[in-house]
Order: C-alpha cells, then structure tokens, then sequence
C-alpha cells in the first residue's frame, strides 16, 4: 500500500499539479472538446486528460482500472456532476481481463504481454521497468460505452499497447479519437491507423512525447503518417496519434 500510494503521489505531482501542463492540455484539447460535449477518457490514470476535459465544459467519461488511481479520480471528482468514473478497462470484448500492474510505474500497467515483451526487450529508455502485479479486472467495449453514454465527439485512448484491442471494440463512427503508440511496437501503430482508416477516419495528426503540440500544421492522410512515422528513430519513443474526420 506504500509503495502505491507513493506511485499515485508522484503521478499527482507530474500530471496534476503541474500548472504549465494543465495550460498546454487545454490548447491541445480545446479544437476538440465541446462545451457540453462527451468525451471518453480510456486510461485516465491520475485524471489531468480528465480534469481539463470538465474545465473545457465536456461530460466525461472516465476509465481507470487500478483501484487506488479510480479511487482518487471518484473522490476528486464527487462534485462534478459532468464526470463519470468506471473502474473497469476497456477492450475488443466484455468480460474479465488480467492487468498487469508496474506498482513502481503504474502508468505503464498494461493488458498486453506484447508491449510488456517489448518493453523487456532491452529498448531505449524501458530499461529496468517491472510488471510485478497481475489483477483481475472487469472490460467493456467502446460499443457498450457509447450504448450506454452515448456517442462521443473525442476518444482519448491511452492503454500501454492495448490500443488496438480497444479501437476493435469500436464499429460505428465517431468524430475523433486519439491513441498513444510507442517506438517498441511500430506495427501496433500502423495497425491502429489502419483501424482508424477503417471506422472513416481520414485525417491524422501526431504529437510527440509529452509535447502537446500536434507536429503538422496542415492535417495528413494515413498513409502519409505511417511513411513518417516509421522514418522516427527508437529514441523517439512515443506519441499519440490523432484521427478525425476530414471538417465540413
């Protein structure tokens, strides 16, 4: 209990405390979000996608499956009748999942072997990392969320190589979504702009690391981000990709 309180902590003090942060997710965000709009935030974790999406004015849907991290999300936001917190994961398919937990970085904690492989590999900047925990957890898919919540206007997905697992559990169209890839599974990510392709999506963006910034000024097609994305050195190590479709 130590040793997660103090990980919850550290998380807190990187994503949430940070003022500078919260003011860069915001601009990120803002062309977006909707005020009174829905969004669903997958793999909230400490919950700052989470906070800027209610200050932007959104109903948010957020998903955390770690029980300390839901925890703090369900209390720091008991006031805020627009956030909705599930303790649960989402995937291709409902029903239990195992989680596996890096108590030291929590942030990491994954439902796929594949990225937990890779990351064991010996790649650049994954050295010494842990899945020391595995835990049961409860899934739904983003077809039973937007039965129940209803459609989206953005998807954040951020789920530790599960990404693709999360888009297969999605068939109908939304506005716009994005998705974090890593550097250590460069098929996993052509794989899920592929996907996106699939659902109707056909104008991609990205924004490196923890940057917020989208890298071009004018919006490509799929084909283009994958040709640039696969050109990106291993140090590069991650981004997320943003999809949506092309504006009226």
């Amino acid at each position: 209990m130590i040793r997660d309180l103090s990980a919850l902590l550290r998380s807190l003090r990187i994503y949430r405390f940070d003022h500078a942060h919260q003011q860069s997710l915001r601009r990120l965000y803002q062309p977006f979000v909707k005020k009174d709009g829905l969004v669903f935030d997958i793999g909230a974790h400490a919950g700052d996608r989470t906070a800027c999406f209610s200050r932007l004015g959104a109903r948010v849907v957020s998903i955390e499956p770690q029980t300390l991290f839901a925890w703090f999300l369900k209390l720091s936001n008991a006031w805020h009748s627009q956030v909705t917190v599930l303790s649960c994961v989402v995937s291709r398919t409902a029903g239990l999942k195992t989680l596996r937990v890096n108590t030291r970085n929590p942030t990491v904690s994954t439902l796929s072997d594949a990225f937990v492989q890779a990351a064991n590999s010996g790649a650049v900047g994954w050295q010494g990392q842990q899945w020391d925990r595995s835990v049961i957890v409860k899934a739904v898919t983003l077809d039973l969320l937007i039965e129940q919540y209803g459609r989206p206007d953005f998807i954040k997905i951020d789920v530790e190589g599960a990404e693709l697992d999360v888009l297969c559990g999605l068939n109908q169209s939304v506005p716009a979504l994005s998705f974090e890839f890593t550097m250590i599974q460069r098929q996993l990510t052509i794989d899920c702009i592929q996907r996106c392709m699939a659902l109707g999506l056909t104008e991609f963006n990205v924004s490196m690391g923890e940057s917020h910034q989208l890298a071009f000024e004018a919006w490509i097609d799929g084909q283009q981000l994958m040709v640039h994305l696969s050109s990106l050195p291993d140090e590069a190590n991650s981004g997320d990709v943003y999809a949506r479709f092309s504006p009226v």
